[in-house]
């Protein structure tokens, strides 16, 4: 008897599950989102020295208010904190793409939470161009 019980409970919670699973319009806006968010993070620019642009990231970082916390040269990121009015994070990859160009990602968080607002990617990405003297390209 209470294993019947246990099998009316178990169809019972299975029944539900898909009541909260998330739609696929949920999850197709969840990847619209995350890619724009990543073309607004990612620049490639036309160079293949690596160590001139984590230099000129540093630099460029250094620039812009944040004091360097960690600079890995093997992994290609840079990883910075500024405190202004309030604490803003900055971690950004150097990797190659393909054999000409360099892809520049840049990750923004305030208080935990992922800066989905073009305008600091837009102000760094301004700022590096500047620095390097190239132009970058918007990575579809």
């Amino acid at each position: 008897m209470k294993w019947h019980a246990v099998v009316a409970a178990v169809v019972l919670c299975a029944a539900g599950l898909p009541g909260c699973a998330p739609s696929n319009e949920q999850i197709l806006a969840s990847e619209e989102s995350q890619v724009k968010l990543r073309g607004m993070q990612t620049r490639a620019f036309d160079t293949t020295d690596r160590n001139k642009m984590l230099r000129t990231v540093i630099a460029t970082m250094q620039d812009l208010g944040f004091v360097i916390d960690s600079a890995d040269e093997g992994l290609g990121t840079v990883t910075g904190t500024k405190v202004s009015s309030h604490m803003l994070r900055l971690t950004v990859t150097v990797r190659p793409r393909g054999t000409t160009q360099l892809l520049v990602r840049a990750s923004a968080q305030h208080a935990l939470h992922a800066i989905e607002e073009p305008g600091p990617y837009q102000n760094f990405f301004a700022s590096l161009e500047k620095s390097l003297f190239l132009t970058a390209h918007q990575v579809d």
